[in-house]
């Protein structure tokens, strides 16, 4: 059986998962929505209908995935 402190603990550990997590949500979404504004803005700028071709695609898709590493090595650096 555990005892309030280390029930209290575990739920501490928790809490700050779960805010992380929805943290990260609202911080993805905002950055999102502002990106997709963006690009929209300067396809309206020109005059043209948004068309994202497959290599720009891929560009944006390798941009990403370096922002995800950088993101995720950000707590290796302190141990």
């Amino acid at each position: 059986m555990e005892t309030p402190l280390q029930e209290t603990e575990i739920e501490l550990r928790e809490s700050w998962k779960t805010k992380t997590l929805v943290i990260g949500a609202v911080l993805g979404t905002l950055v999102g929505l502002g990106g997709a504004y963006l690009l929209i803005q300067g396809y309206e700028r020109q005059g043209r209908k948004v068309n994202v071709s497959a290599g720009e695609g891929v560009k944006l898709g390798i941009l990403v995935m370096g922002l995800l590493r950088q993101i995720a090595n950000l707590g290796d650096g302190e141990k």
